[in-house]
């Protein structure tokens, strides 16, 4: 049992509000929907990402003969909306009179509850409603369920201080995360921008000028400096148990600047040919494509496995010269040379792909090895520093995240603000809430047998 201020109280939501469900008109008749004018209509796909507290209309509204349809109810402004399934838990308020969908079970307050108070106090409860969802295919509210919702109510002076509070503190909160989430866009223009500097010689200008005697860049292709190949072929017919199984490199290994090596999965390559399969450290790998984000993308092997092979969809070069960096062909690869790919590679919708007669010819700027060594000793110090500072985000995007939970779960303790003796304790207000409900109920029910 949790511990509440003396003046606060705790009950059912539907004991001090009025639940709402929602409804859908045959959607197969585009005259019940309109995207212009019509009837508010709210779905739980419209508050997907939203981040707003209240909400006026979703993507599309309903026209009158949609309305008449089904059993969405109009709501006042001031209405809680709670998603109720798919999933549980999105929370706005209504800014003028809306309908929703079933996917909601939405709450009408009643005088003396603050729908700001109410908002926030769902958005903690959450993990409960959660708890009370049935269903198999999906978990869902029903609207007995969701007017078993444990209601947390403070006097009516302290539910605005403490909405006003945390109004207040979370947009600072929210201001803080979208600073925030600018930094890893920020990061990928860096580190783009430090590879067009690489390989175009911007980075190692003013040190090239202290340099003596040295060689100019020059123009090769990538068979000119390397051996091209692709790799091993899956194929269980062409197998033999005869045949030594090792572990393989697929496409999704091979990412652009990285290998993703948290699944490795192996294949039987034939003895006469597996020597000339395995990988070396120093190896630069190329991704043949087929989504286009994949086109041509990869990073250099250093050993990480002994052993190792790689399908037929990735290609490696094994460079000639030692002296030459692969990182740096690498680099060149990922960021020139995804415009080359582009242009000659194969494409249909969405997909593209290279053989090795346009990898075998990629164009590449080559400096000379002194200052391919500049360059990957710059480029790494670069991305270490930028390392950094993403960790750095991580960590406060974290904390961030963290403080929203923290304020919500001090609020509805009593320790976001004051209490005040002078307030009236909310049995008082609640007592009131159920007395107009109850009269409203009976009202309601004395006009339908009349009506009868």
């Amino acid at each position: 049992m949790r511990t509440l201020p003396s003046t606060w109280v705790e009950c059912p939501i539907g004991d001090a509000t009025r639940v709402v469900a929602g409804g859908t008109p045959p959607s197969k008749d585009e005259s019940n929907f309109t995207s212009h004018g019509g009837i508010p209509w709210i779905t739980p796909a419209d508050l997907s990402g939203y981040r707003k507290i209240y909400i006026a209309r979703g993507s599309r509204n309903l026209t009158e003969k949609g309305f008449s349809e089904c059993s969405a109810a109009k709501m006042q402004a001031g209405t809680v909306l709670f998603s109720s399934r798919a999933p549980i838990g999105y929370v706005a308020i209504a800014a003028n009179e809306v309908t929703t969908n079933q996917g909601f079970k939405s709450f009408v307050l009643p005088t003396g509850l603050n729908s700001h108070f109410v908002y926030y106090y769902l958005k903690h409860i959450k993990p409960v409603a959660e708890s009370m969802a049935t269903g198999t295919t999906f978990k869902e509210l029903s609207g007995a369920a969701a007017a078993k919702i444990p209601l947390i109510i403070a006097p009516v002076g302290e539910q605005k201080r403490i909405a006003d509070k945390l109004d207040a503190v979370l947009a600072r909160v929210d201001a803080c995360r979208e600073r925030l989430d600018r930094i890893p866009a920020i990061l990928k223009r860096f580190r783009q921008s430090v590879l067009a500097a690489a390989t175009s010689g911007k980075l190692t200008e003013e040190w090239r000028l202290t340099q003596v005697n040295l060689a100019p860049w020059r123009e090769v292709r990538l068979a000119d400096i390397a051996d091209v190949q692709g790799g091993v072929t899956k194929d269980s017919k062409k197998q033999s148990n005869a045949d030594e199984e090792v572990p393989y490199l697929r496409v999704a290994n091979v990412q652009r600047g990285f290998l993703d090596l948290s699944e490795i999965k192996s294949i039987r390559v034939p003895a006469n040919r597996l020597a000339g399969l395995l990988l070396e450290p120093g190896d630069v790998l190329f991704n043949e494509g087929g989504d286009i984000d994949k086109l041509g993308r990869g990073w250099i092997w250093e050993g990480q496995l002994e052993r190792c092979s790689f399908q037929n969809h990735v290609f490696r070069a094994r460079l000639f010269d030692k002296a030459n960096e692969p990182k740096y062909i690498s680099w060149w690869g990922n960021y020139r040379g995804l415009n080359y790919f582009l242009r000659g590679g194969k494409q249909t919708t969405n997909l593209a792909s290279i053989n090795k007669t346009m990898l075998s010819n990629l164009p590449i700027s080559l400096p000379p090895t002194e200052e391919q060594n500049e360059i990957v000793r710059r480029v790494e110090a670069l991305f270490a520093y930028a390392d950094r500072i993403e960790s750095r985000y991580a960590t406060a995007r974290a904390q961030v995240e963290r403080l929203t939970p923290a304020l919500l779960a001090k609020a509805f303790r009593g320790e976001l603000v004051p209490q005040d003796p002078n307030d009236e304790p909310a049995s008082v207000l609640l007592d009131q809430i159920m007395t107009k409900l109850t009269t409203s109920e009976a009202k309601a029910k004395k006009r339908k047998a009349l009506a009868r």
